[in-house]
């Protein structure tokens, strides 16, 4: 009988990570996932188009909560997977990232004695301001499995006493990456809709709390980036969070190209046409890197250190790129989901003895 690992998943990041994950589970003769979505993203361009496009299958239970203040979604997310847990019995649970909805999974199952299975363990911005942060120390310090992306992760990880069930495994984005930047360069057609082919532009995204809630701030970004294009188009898709922010306080986007969320064989095309990238998102950082592309990122920190190493990234207050361009090994082959399931198994079968 097959082990029941319930992944749960809430946000656009996770849903790009699941999808290599989801098929290197359809492989296995041990274990079997069943997705969980928390609804932390509901709108359909961050969330059902994702499913559709990455073909992962419909999640066997969605809680549909979202909204509210980091402390009202995690606590609501918290209750809700408790039942769920209690209910079902899963042998494990499985997140990925800094979200509330990996904090509150990694909780409820911690709580109710369900291993824990984390994925892109050790990363750290060394920034406790950032909820992410603070999500991602405290999900490790529960976790049996611990899989990094990097060997960077997994000092941070030693340097915290964690040593048990960690395992550097490469990174799920690159599997991601790899398994749909083909498709998309063949399905989208948004850089052709956008007038953009044979046109340098850069691509944009803004929406982390440290960004949008300092209003200052916000401008002083948008400002930065502005400068930084010059006469290229910037390309903007547009977090809901981030759109209402701007209407509420009178922000103007002049010199933006402001778009819909745009689904995951759009960005990763609009990615891949574009000469610059500036975000404040750590999937983004790494994904620009995939497709070779050099990356600004509108923070202070970063927790994907090798981007800078490597000189792919560089942080917005730094005026040059401050290492020669290299490959990252790190990252992996491409197998980071096969490795993942194939230690879950192992678990499993440590654990039946």
């Amino acid at each position: 009988m097959q082990r029941r690992v319930f992944s749960v998943v809430g946000a656009r990041p996770q849903f790009i990570k699941a999808a290599p994950v989801e098929r290197a589970f359809q492989q296995s003769a041990v274990s079997n996932s069943y997705l969980v979505h928390t609804g932390q993203h509901y709108d359909t361009n961050m969330s059902d188009v994702f499913f559709d496009e990455l073909r992962i299958p419909a999640p066997s239970f969605k809680l549909n909560i979202s909204g509210g203040s980091h402390g009202q979604m995690t606590g609501r997310m918290l209750e809700a997977l408790d039942q769920l847990f209690i209910a079902e019995k899963p042998d494990g649970v499985l997140v990925y990232g800094d979200t509330n909805s990996t904090l509150a999974a990694a909780l409820a199952a911690s709580k109710l004695s369900i291993p824990v299975f984390h994925v892109e363990a050790g990363l750290r911005s060394f920034n406790r301001v950032m909820p992410e942060e603070i999500n991602r120390v405290l999900t490790d310090h529960v976790s049996d499995l611990l899989f990094c992306p990097t060997e960077t992760a997994v000092t941070n990880l030693r340097r915290e006493g964690l040593l048990k069930g960690v395992h550097a495994i490469g990174d799920v984005m690159q599997d991601a990456t790899q398994q749909a930047a083909a498709r998309a360069n063949e399905v989208s057609t948004i850089v052709k809709d956008l007038g953009l082919e044979g046109t340098p532009y850069v691509l944009c995204t803004i929406h982390r709390a440290e960004n949008t809630n300092d209003l200052s701030r916000l401008r002083e970004l948008l400002d930065y980036v502005r400068a930084t294009a010059g006469t290229r188009p910037i390309v903007f898709p547009v977090h809901p969070r981030t759109r209402k922010i701007c209407e509420e306080a009178g922000i103007g986007l002049d010199g933006f190209m402001p778009i819909d969320p745009a689904g995951y064989l759009d960005l990763q095309r609009l990615i891949n046409g574009c000469e610059l990238v500036c975000c404040d998102s750590g999937g983004l950082q790494k994904e620009a890197y995939f497709h070779r592309r050099p990356c600004v990122t509108l923070r202070d920190e970063t927790e994907w250190v090798e981007t800078i190493d490597a000189g792919w990234n560089r942080l917005w207050r730094t005026p040059e790129y401050t290492a020669p361009r290299r490959e990252i090994a790190d990252y992996g082959d491409g197998h980071a989901a096969d490795r993942i399931v194939e230690r879950i198994d192992d678990w499993f079968a440590s654990a039946d003895r």
